[in-house]
Protein backbone atom coordinates (compact mmCIF):
# COMPACT_ATOMS: atom_id res chain seq x y z
CA UNK A 1 0.00 0.00 0.00
CA UNK A 2 1.57 3.65 -1.39
CA UNK A 3 1.93 6.39 1.38
CA UNK A 4 -0.36 9.29 0.23
CA UNK A 5 1.42 12.04 -1.23
CA UNK A 6 -1.25 14.48 0.00
CA UNK A 7 -0.81 12.74 3.77
CA UNK A 8 3.26 13.63 2.88
CA UNK A 9 2.52 17.33 2.10
CA UNK A 10 1.12 17.69 5.84
CA UNK A 11 2.47 15.37 7.96
CA UNK A 12 4.88 16.45 10.58
CA UNK A 13 6.77 15.43 13.49
CA UNK A 14 4.50 15.04 16.63
CA UNK A 15 6.97 16.35 19.08
CA UNK A 16 8.93 19.23 17.23
CA UNK A 17 6.51 19.93 14.69
CA UNK A 18 9.30 19.54 11.85
CA UNK A 19 9.23 18.06 8.51
CA UNK A 20 9.99 14.12 8.52
CA UNK A 21 11.66 12.41 5.84
CA UNK A 22 10.89 9.29 4.18
CA UNK A 23 13.48 6.70 4.65
CA UNK A 24 13.58 2.71 3.49
CA UNK A 25 11.57 0.43 2.31
CA UNK A 26 9.03 -1.85 2.46
CA UNK A 27 9.75 -5.69 0.65
CA UNK A 28 7.27 -4.15 -1.50
CA UNK A 29 9.08 -1.42 -2.53
CA UNK A 30 5.59 0.54 -2.59
CA UNK A 31 5.89 3.28 0.24
CA UNK A 32 8.73 3.96 2.69
CA UNK A 33 9.64 2.18 5.62
CA UNK A 34 9.38 5.14 8.18
CA UNK A 35 9.56 8.46 8.50
CA UNK A 36 12.19 9.79 10.39
CA UNK A 37 13.17 13.20 12.23
CA UNK A 38 17.33 13.67 11.71
CA UNK A 39 16.60 16.45 14.88
CA UNK A 40 15.54 14.20 17.28
CA UNK A 41 16.97 10.78 15.56
CA UNK A 42 13.71 9.31 16.05
CA UNK A 43 12.05 6.95 13.40
CA UNK A 44 8.49 6.55 13.20
CA UNK A 45 7.02 2.77 11.52
CA UNK A 46 4.73 2.86 8.62
CA UNK A 47 2.79 0.13 8.47
CA UNK A 48 0.41 -0.55 5.62
CA UNK A 49 1.00 2.77 4.01
CA UNK A 50 0.31 4.38 7.40
CA UNK A 51 2.52 5.78 9.79
CA UNK A 52 2.58 5.68 13.26
CA UNK A 53 3.44 9.02 14.26
CA UNK A 54 2.85 7.97 18.37
CA UNK A 55 5.22 9.90 20.05
CA UNK A 56 5.34 6.49 22.25
CA UNK A 57 5.87 4.43 19.34
CA UNK A 58 8.76 6.34 17.80
CA UNK A 59 12.63 4.83 17.34
CA UNK A 60 15.08 6.08 18.59
CA UNK A 61 18.16 5.45 15.75
CA UNK A 62 21.84 4.96 16.91
CA UNK A 63 24.45 6.88 15.44
CA UNK A 64 25.25 4.32 12.45
CA UNK A 65 21.15 4.61 11.30
CA UNK A 66 21.53 8.21 11.48
CA UNK A 67 24.78 8.90 9.63
CA UNK A 68 23.08 6.70 6.63
CA UNK A 69 19.61 8.52 7.23
CA UNK A 70 22.01 11.44 7.21
CA UNK A 71 23.62 11.16 4.16
CA UNK A 72 20.03 10.24 2.04
CA UNK A 73 19.41 13.44 3.42
CA UNK A 74 22.22 15.44 2.54
CA UNK A 75 22.28 13.36 -0.92
CA UNK A 76 18.39 14.64 -1.71
CA UNK A 77 17.49 10.88 -2.56
CA UNK A 78 14.71 11.78 0.34
CA UNK A 79 12.93 14.82 0.66
CA UNK A 80 11.11 16.47 3.64
CA UNK A 81 7.62 16.11 4.25
CA UNK A 82 5.85 19.45 4.36
CA UNK A 83 3.90 21.54 6.86
CA UNK A 84 6.48 21.74 9.69
CA UNK A 85 8.73 24.50 10.66
CA UNK A 86 11.36 22.66 12.81
CA UNK A 87 12.08 24.55 15.99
Amino acid sequence: MTLDPQLLAIVVCPVDKGPLYPVGETPSGDTPAALYNPRLRRSYAVVDGIPDLLPDEATEVDDAVHAEYAALIESGATHPTGGGVAT
